[in-house]
């Protein structure tokens, strides 16, 4: 795999590999994507052999701009406009019914298409250069942590990618909320960094909890998913020192807690992350990689806030914990 820079000479080999049907990591400003044409069944595929990932689990496209939208989807509600014009460029996926264009290689067979428009400048600059969308899950294997910087995708891949665009860490670093309005109610698929009731007040209704297994299928709903080589604990905070205890019994434990470090031994590998929902989100994958290569009995980590703000996180966490 070649690390591409983020001139317009780079970006320009990108898109010709893109064209050509190879795979391409990019930066997003959630999580670095593995990309193809999306309409390019064959390229596509590609992806899912380079992951491991089950051919029914659909893939997101990414597009240039909303002014797109109508090319991948058919019966486009005003909410879908109304939400697309409110958050994108952003975090934010929409599912909708697919358009005629699209292939099953995208969609698992469904009837829905998850779509977005990435805010990140690089990903901009190189759907603009390559002049369609591109198909682009989390660019890791499939399940396991998802990559926020360029050498995490180096890590994961060699040869069957092409190359990444090292466009710096991501600025979000959790994936998109996930909105499905394929049917007569607006529902969340998952729950990301924009606040839910910012994406009520735009749609001027509430937003529908889909449980597991409920509505269309979509990335990173599976019950186990986002998760490191090493077992994942969530521990309470008043338990976390009786908890390092135990796992110390039967070898090294990796910490992620938003305060210091108790006590000095060698055997812990401490991580203190911050004390805000957003700054924590940024560094919470990086963190995960970190404590899994020091190949801990275990990984620890601290209950975070049960608030809103939160949300998105605590999901991520469970499904690493499952």
């Amino acid at each position: 795999m070649i690390r591409l820079g983020v001139d317009a000479a780079d970006l320009e080999r990108a898109a010709g590999w893109l064209r050509a049907g190879r795979l391409v990591a990019l930066p997003t400003e959630t999580v670095y994507g593995l990309a193809a044409d999306a309409a390019n069944p064959d390229a596509v595929r590609r992806i899912f052999i380079a992951k491991g990932r089950p051919a029914d689990h659909p893939v997101i496209v990414h597009l240039p701009d909303a002014a797109s939208l109508d090319g991948w989807a058919r019966d486009v509600p005003e909410s879908a406009r109304r939400l697309a014009a409110a958050f994108w460029p952003g975090p934010l996926t929409l599912v909708l019914k697919r358009g005629p264009r699209v292939d099953d290689a995208i969609t698992g067979g469904q009837d829905t298409v998850g779509l977005r428009v990435p805010a990140h400048p690089v990903a901009g600059a190189l759907l603009q250069q390559f002049g369609g969308a591109l198909a682009a899950p989390s660019a890791n294997r499939f399940g396991q942590v998802s990559p926020t910087t360029a050498d995490h995708v180096l890590s994961e891949f060699g040869d069957e990618v092409q190359a990444v665009i090292d466009g710096g860490p991501c600025t979000v670093g959790v994936e998109s909320t996930i909105v499905d309005l394929s049917g007569d109610t607006p529902r969340l698929l998952r729950p990301g960094m924009i606040p839910l009731a910012d994406l009520e007040a735009v749609l001027g209704c509430r937003l529908a909890e889909a449980g597991e297994g409920e509505g269309p299928k979509a990335s990173g709903r599976l019950p186990s998913h986002y998760a490191p080589r090493a077992e994942l604990s969530i521990v309470a905070s008043d338990a976390l020192a009786e908890a390092v205890a135990r796992v110390l019994e039967s070898g090294a434990v990796a910490v992620l807690s938003r305060r210091d470090a108790r006590g000095r031994d060698d055997r812990v590998a401490w991580q203190r992350l911050p004390d805000a929902p957003d700054d924590y989100a940024r560094e919470l994958y990086a963190a995960l990689r970190r404590a899994d290569a020091v190949s801990p009995a275990r990984i620890l980590v601290e209950a975070v806030p049960d608030d809103p703000a939160w949300r998105a996180i605590r999901d991520r966490l469970a499904r690493a914990a499952a």
